[in-house]
Order: structure tokens, then sequence, then C-alpha cells
């Protein structure tokens, strides 16, 4: 038995070097392929980079799936410059199923956007109502992978937004529209408010204008339904757009319209935010795009020395929490909150509410004075650092 045994070691130690002498290459394939996703998507957030390699019967092949052309370029032109020989089975999304229909616009006063095709999954972000969006694949259970204007990537159902192709795509995108500027409120069947409501409305959705009704929007949804909506609750889109001139004052009034409003984890919207919707939501009502969690936030916009404390600090400044880098242990951002003046933030914790930095103030908040990390200056940064105006996004040109 103990011969035997020996035997079978044996061989298993020949067949494994006889199956590396087979195939020099893989390490130095898996190695070029971590570098390209290192390089091109290193975060998973906002690009879709799932490349394998594997070895049947002696033959290197490359499967999966990316969004980003260019990375897998950069990959198959190291690889040949490598002279390694392999198989390219790499899908380049939009996947080839969706034909024409790559694009979209969400349907809903607000779509939950998940991070698996489920309805029961973690919500991970929310999309308003008009939002362009592009569709990259289809999944199970009528969900569909999406990318948002801010860049990010989840998984949306079909109820919750519009199929188009490029040309409906760009010709709702071209359309006259209203924004829809109360915190909360309605679309009617008709030009009454006391008649049958078509669908909810917060902050910030968009329809396209058909016509005008005395005190009223006739408007249209991107699935074609109709509806009125009061003109007092809302306004042209470019005409809101062109007065626009964010300031410190602007960002806190926005802000202040949603004291109050309940935490909700992935949450962009009056019904409900997390910190980073809330800043998100609040910058997009002053025409402002801004990336979607706090730890892509705080790579944005100019840094503010905050040495000697808030005393540099402005109204409408990004503060940004959580953990200090320690030994290995790497810098974790949780949380991000809106600075208003005299050491007071405003943010969502439970519910969106202010404390402060100091400690004379009765909302004064130990443990977000020890774990404020550094704070981030956006209004000097539109047009750069990582900052956009709407208009400017691609989603929306």
């Amino acid at each position: 038995m103990k011969n035997f045994l020996t035997i079978i070691f044996v061989l298993s130690v020949l067949s494994n070097n006889i199956y590396s002498q087979v195939n020099p290459d893989m390490e130095k394939v898996k190695s070029i392929v971590k570098n390209v996703k290192e390089k091109f998507a290193p975060d998973k957030r906002v690009a879709v980079f799932n490349i394998e390699v594997e070895q049947p019967e002696k033959k290197i092949v490359i499967k999966g799936e990316t969004n980003l052309h260019e990375a897998k370029q950069e990959l198959i032109r190291t690889l040949d410059g490598e002279a390694i020989k392999y198989e390219d089975k790499i899908e380049v999304l939009p996947s080839k199923e969706l034909g024409d229909k790559i694009y979209g616009v969400i349907n809903l006063s607000v779509s939950n956007v998940r991070t698996n095709p489920d309805h029961p999954a973690e919500l991970s972000t929310q999309s308003l109502l008009g939002t362009p969006i592009k569709v990259l694949k289809k999944g199970q259970w009528g969900f569909f992978l999406v990318q948002t204007p801010d860049g990010y990537i989840s998984w949306l159902d079909d109820d919750g937004f519009q199929m188009m192709n490029e040309t409906e795509w760009n010709e709702w995108k071209q359309s006259q529209k209203i924004i829809y500027t109360n915190e909360f409120g309605w679309a009617y069947e008709k030009p009454d408010k006391s008649s049958q409501h078509i669908s909810d409305l917060v902050a910030g959705n968009l329809l396209k204008i058909l016509n005008e009704e005395k005190d009223f929007y006739f408007v249209e949804f991107p699935d074609n339904r109709t509806a009125y909506v009061l003109k007092s609750e809302s306004e042209k889109f470019d005409q809101w757009y062109s007065s626009l001139n964010p300031s410190g004052e602007s960002i806190l009034s926005t802000a202040y319209r949603f004291m109050g409003v309940p935490y909700l984890w992935g949450g962009t919207s009056s019904k409900g935010m997390d910190c980073s919707g809330f800043t998100k939501t609040v910058y997009f009502l002053n025409g402002i795009i801004l990336p979607r969690d706090a730890s892509q936030q705080v790579h944005t916009g100019e840094l503010v020395d905050t040495k000697n404390g808030w005393e540099n600090l402005q109204a409408g400044d990004l503060l940004f929490f959580g953990s200090k880098a320690d030994g290995e242990r790497k810098e974790r951002i949780t949380h991000v909150a809106i600075y208003i003046g005299d050491g007071d933030f405003i943010h969502a914790a439970g519910r969106v509410r202010i404390n402060s930095f100091n400690k004379a103030k009765p909302y004064y908040s130990e443990y977000r004075d020890n774990a404020f990390i550094r704070a981030k200056r956006i209004l000097t940064s539109v047009g750069k650092n990582g900052i956009e105006k709407i208009m400017d996004n691609e989603f929306y040109k």
C-alpha cells in the first residue's frame, strides 16, 4: 500500500511538471491581466473587467467581459508583444444580445439599482426619473446591468427604465424638458390637482414637455405616458440650468430642504438618502454631478487645509470621515457631510441632520470629530478635478 501511494505521488508530481512545461506562459498571462485591470478598472463600481485565464488541453484561453474597449486592446497588444499564443473569448459590452437597445431612460420617480440581478439584493444606488443610462447586458429575472451618468454600474429591473436605441435616446436628451423642483409631489391625469395620479415625483425628476395649459405643464414620460405637472412645482430645464450659479449659500439652501429625510442605504432622493446620496443630490440640484460614493467623492475637488481645525473651511465644502491608515491597514472613507460654518455640518446620519465639531454646541458629535479625515472644496473645481456640470456629462449631451 505504501509503495502504491508513493507511485501515485510521483506520477502527480511528474504530471504537474509536464503541465507547467507545456504552459510556461500561464503565470505571465495572469500577471498581464492583473496589471491591465489595475490600470483601467481599479474600481469595480464604475468599470467591468471580469477576465479569467484558463488552460484546457494545453491551450491558454482568455475569457470574460469588459465594458472598456481600450482595456481589451491593451491586453491583446501586450500579449501579442510577448508572443504568447492564446484564444480570445472576451466579450466587450454592451452585449450583442441587446441588439441596438443599448440605451435607456429612467421611467420611475426613483428607480432602485441593486448589486445583483434580484429584488432582494442590496440596494447599491438609485436613479431619478428622466436620467439617461447605458445598458450593458441582460441578466436574470428581468434585470439589466446598467451604467448611470456618475459611472456607477449595477443591476436595474426592466420596470425601472425604458430601453431605447441610439436615435430614441438622443431624441429624449435633445427634447425640451421640465425639472421637478419640489421635494415631493405628483403628476396628474388632467390639469387638475383632484384628478387621478399618474406618478409620484421627487426633486430632480425630468420629463419631456408637450404643451402648457394654464398652471400646468403637459408632459411625457420615457415610456410615452402623459401627465400634467404643476408649474409652481417645476421649471423648464433650460431656464433652470442657465440660471444656476452654485455657491456655498445655494448648496446649503438646497441641503436644508431635506432636513429630517430618513437615512436609506443606497438612497439618492427625498424619499430617503444615504450620506453620499445626500451630497450627490444636493449638488445635482445645483447643476453639478458628483461621483456616487463617499470613497469616490473624496478623490475629487480641491484639498482644504484643516491642520488647525475648521478655520479654512467654507460653506459647501465636503467633509470626509472614516478611519486613517495605520500600518498595513489602508485608509477607509465611510461618511461624507456638507460644511455649514462655525464648525457645523449637515449630513445624512439616521436622518438628514446638523452636527458640529464645535464642542460648545449642544449638537457637537465627538464620534464625527474623532473620525474626521479631510475636507474637499467642490465649487472651485467645476470642470476639473473630477467635478462636472450636468450638461458637460456625456450621458446628457
